[in-house]
């Protein structure tokens, strides 16, 4: 990668940032009911087009190392990333959901009564173990390629 590319990453990453932030500013400043969803529109508008811009420079070239890369790798070596993948994402996905039903739950309860606290957070730590024991699991598959 030449450091133009370099360069033009680093400036659209900042304008990514920036644009959103700048509008939202100056929405808070004129006092605009509504500056969450342009906002939010602006922030996806250009998250999308630094994106593309990503996109355009990185695989805009010739593809010279394919053949070596393929070669070099196997479909059992494909596969066993694509497990790893699956294993950390569903694993998070569920433990997010199992942390956000726990810990409304918990919160609840505490609320009412305060000496369950413990309960409750073994309950919630219990939903936790979901995402680190995928973890878990996807360092095992990385260890045996």
């Amino acid at each position: 990668m030449t450091t133009m590319t370099k360069i033009i990453f680093v400036l659209a990453l900042i304008l990514s940032i920036v644009i959103p932030f700048g509008y939202f500013l100056l929405s808070e400043k004129q006092k605009k009911a509504s500056r969450f969803k342009p906002t939010l529109l602006t922030n996806i508008v250009c998250f999308f087009a630094t994106l593309l811009i990503s996109h355009i420079f990185l695989y805009g070239g010739q593809v010279s190392a394919a053949s070596e890369a393929a070669a070099s790798g196997t479909l059992a070596t494909g596969l066993g990333y694509l497990a790893a993948a699956l294993v950390t994402g569903m694993s998070t996905i569920g433990a997010g959901i199992a942390v956000a039903s726990a810990a409304s739950a918990a919160l609840g309860a505490i609320s009412e009564d305060s000496s369950i606290m413990g309960k409750s957070l073994i309950f919630v730590a219990l939903a936790e173990g979901i995402a680190l024991y995928g973890l878990l699991i996807s360092f095992t598959i990385l260890n045996s390629l």
